[in-house]
């Protein structure tokens, strides 16, 4: 035992001696070069243009090529292959007085050209070695083709489905994002950031980003610090502690200041609370846009952003412009200059870059290495995996639920997302090959074999609007639409619908509806898509709802009136057959819900872990006057939080406590047995959940704490153990103090936050 702890011990002073001998080479390092750097040049390190207008052979040329020779670009963003970057990189250190190599960003969000699913969807798997590995296969293949930075993962909390970018995030729980945020961070950035196979993360938005106001992009968060400490910001300060090398400031106001000047953000909580050390980058003309919210000139912006804690400034030039007068007029300091640099200068120390500034330009590996078969297969496992079966109905008493379909007979598919591969890949796939995803009919055809007829209608447009249509089609990603009068396309795939013995209606939104700037006010699908939904009901064929969304959707009809619903987002570059895959039963479905599914919009925002009022509604009851409900729906979701069906069945034992009362230096273990008492073997989400009874501050209904997925053979019973410690208790006061105070909790485990098994304990 001696031996052992000598040993250890000898291994951390080894392992923290390296780490401080290569602190202290990068401080000699940075030391030296920013000594021999003009003011020029230290500003110039702040600025990150676009690509621009370099066109390959004209990289010295260009506007931006003339810039970098003179010392003014720290890097470029959304460049793409080895050879551009190769020519750029070489105009930055063989051109430039102090040859300066650049960082190279691209928003690779979920994949570079092996797309997987949006990270709604991948957040749906609850897999944290799948999400892992989806990151890392990212960074493969975007560093094969001369990129080391991304700007991902997005860890913003987010409760309201109008909002687009929540297809960008992990959905609604600071627990949930917590622990994807380290494995996104950990996937792109690996054990050592210098190995020419990992790229640079930048954890976006910073900070409450998912929180704006009305779902509508782009507008004001206004929370409580409570809120913000306990709700919105784990998830932000677990990628810090991953390791995360840098930030990006988000777009919203946060209490009255845009993030991108909020001092408190950017170096109060990010610097001096959570001891971040990498560098913060705006968002998109992040500066340039405080001038519309009303905080000065863009001289006065720029000056505010720099004194708060903004290192680089993406696209907006307010840096390389304004700065230098700035410093003149001392309205910032030298001090802050140089810091942001130093900052800068140390991640593309820690990149390797000025080992070898070309390190990420080998066209071997660009040719090699790329949506290569062996990621896209696993491309396909992930995005199956995804996939949230939200309803499975047996067409006869007793009998199997109308999934997983036969591989014989004949099978209509039917709807306008069934024969279009753009789509698949879904919002923010930037470097995807469109035209190498996979349509779910080519899917369904190849998986399903030769033995199985396949009757194919489009059915309607997406829209009944056609500049509606055209908006949601954008980036490659249109439609196509039908001229047709609308009934003509709806009699048509009826009479297609009539000559199969099921039906799969491929509906829901096309991948540009959600995203970036694409928030909506009514979260239903589309209404002509609903028309051709129900006249296909009328047929009385049973009938597979296969819904593409990027968003929580009301579907509370649909819920009741068609037999099987598989959400499959949008699955990638693989979705085609990843689809077929579960459809079919090559795939067990395993996805669970990240996100509340609300009735209607009116609802919004919903989630799991809200609080109680002081009149909350009785258990079991949809209405009572005096207490807090609505008169025309009842409080409850379509599809609570954490929620998914399987081709198999679980049942699950009481819970099971290793103590009714722990003090704080105590563990708890929580233990429930789980049981497939179906006929195939399946994967569950068991899910523990905690509740604080009594607090000095009003506490969440239930909060998830804890989940493991496991495998469970058809037939087979196995003890799930959860290890409950005080840190699991602990939440901030109204001083802002963590801290778990004594008293009465509840713990509560299922295979969702609604179907649970509980039992109680106290903290002493």
């Amino acid at each position: 035992m001696k031996k052992l702890l000598l040993l250890v011990t000898t291994t951390f002073i080894i392992l923290s001696a390296y780490a401080q001998t290569n602190d202290t080479k990068m401080k000699i390092y940075i030391d030296a070069l920013m000594q021999k750097m003009t003011i020029d040049e230290k500003i110039g390190q702040l600025n990150l243009p676009g690509s621009g207008d370099i066109v390959t052979g004209l990289a010295s040329s260009s506007d931006i090529g003339k810039k970098i020779k003179e010392g003014k670009v720290g890097g470029l963003f959304n460049i793409k292959s080895v050879e551009k970057i190769r020519a750029v990189q070489k105009v930055a250190v063989e051109e430039s007085r102090l040859k300066i190599p650049m960082i190279f960003g691209m928003d690779v969000i979920h994949g570079y050209e092996t797309i997987f699913p949006i990270p709604l969807a991948l957040s749906c798997t609850w897999d944290m070695k799948a999400i892992e590995r989806s990151a890392q296969i990212a960074a493969q293949e975007a560093s094969a083709d001369g990129i080391n930075w991304t700007f991902s993962p997005m860890v913003d909390v987010a409760r309201d489905p109008r909002w687009g970018r929540i297809a960008e995030g992990n959905g609604e729980d600071a627990y949930l994002g917590s622990q994807i945020a380290k494995a996104m961070v950990h996937g792109y950035q690996g054990d050592d950031l210098s190995k020419n196979n990992t790229i640079m993360a930048c954890v976006k938005h910073y900070a409450m980003y998912g929180a704006a106001e009305a779902g509508r992009d782009y507008n004001t968060t206004d929370m409580s610090r409570l809120r913000m400490y306990n709700e919105y910001l784990p998830p932000y300060k677990a990628a810090v502690e991953a390791g995360a090398g840098s930030m990006m400031a988000s777009f919203n106001e946060v209490d009255g200041i845009p993030a991108t000047a909020n001092k408190f953000l950017m170096t109060d909580v990010l610097r001096k609370q959570w001891g971040f050390k990498g560098f913060v980058v705006t968002d998109y003309t992040g500066i340039n846009e405080m001038v519309d919210h009303g905080l000065g000139n863009l001289q006065t912006v720029s000056a505010k952003a720099l004194s708060a804690g903004i290192d680089m400034d993406m696209v907006g030039e307010g840096f390389l412009t304004t700065i230098k007068k700035s410093l003149a007029e001392k309205k910032v300091t030298l001090a802050a200059i140089e810091l942001a640099c130093r900052r800068i200068l140390e991640a593309k120390y820690k990149l390797g870059l000025f080992d070898d500034p070309y390190k990420y330009c080998n066209e071997q590996r660009a040719k090699t290495e790329i949506f290569t078969d062996a990621n896209r297969k696993e491309a396909r496992s992930i995005a199956a995996q995804s996939f949230v079966l939200l309803k499975n109905q047996s067409l006869t008493l007793g009998g199997a639920g109308i999934l997983p379909l036969k591989k014989s007979g004949t099978i209509a598919l039917i709807g306008p997302l069934a024969d279009n591969k753009e789509n698949m890949p879904g919002t923010w796939a930037v470097a995807a090959r469109f035209e190498k995803a996979t349509s779910l009919l080519q899917g369904i055809k190849e998986v399903a074999g030769d033995k199985v007829k396949i009757l194919f209608a489009r059915g309607s447009n997406l829209d009944e609007d056609s500049v509606f249509e055209e908006r949601a089609g954008m980036f490659g990603k249109s439609l196509r639409r039908d001229s047709r009068p609308a009934q003509q396309i709806i009699d048509e795939a009826v009479a297609v619908a009539n000559q199969s013995d099921v039906i799969v209606a491929a509906l829901g939104e096309s991948a540009e509806m959600s995203g970036e700037c694409s928030s909506r006010s009514n979260i239903e699908i589309p209404k002509a898509q609903q028309d051709l939904l129900n006249a296909l009901l009328k047929t009385g064929k049973p009938l597979v709802l296969v819904l593409f969304t990027g968003r929580p959707l009301a579907i509370p009809k649909q819920n009741e009136t068609v037999p099987a619903i598989l959400n499959v987002w949008f699955g990638g570059s693989e979705a085609g057959y990843a689809i077929a895959d579960v459809l079919f039963g090559a795939v067990n479905p395993s996805g669970k819900l990240s996100t509340t599914w609300p009735q209607n919009v009116g609802q919004v925002p919903i989630y799991y872990n809200h609080k109680n009022t002081g009149r909350p509604l009785e258990e079991g009851k949809w209405f009572s006057k005096f207490r807090s409900n609505y008169l025309d729906v009842s409080n409850e979701p379509v599809y609570p939080f954490g929620y998914g069906l399987s081709y198999s069945t679980f049942a699950y034992s009481n819970v099971k406590l290793s103590s009714n009362a722990i003090a704080a230096n105590q563990n708890l273990t929580a233990s429930v047995t789980v049981t497939n008492n179906s006929s195939i073997n399946g994967k569950e989400v068991v899910q523990l959940y905690l509740r604080d009874m009594v607090g000095s501050i009003t506490r969440p209904v239930k909060e998830l704490k804890g989940f493991q997925k496991i495998d469970l053979k058809a037939g087979e019973t196995k003890t799930v153990t959860f290890n409950i410690t005080v840190n699991d208790l602990k939440f901030y006061n109204s001083d802002l103090k963590y801290i778990a105070e004594p008293g009465d909790f509840k713990i509560f485990i299922g295979g969702n936050s609604r179907d649970v098994k509980e039992a109680s304990f106290k903290l002493l």
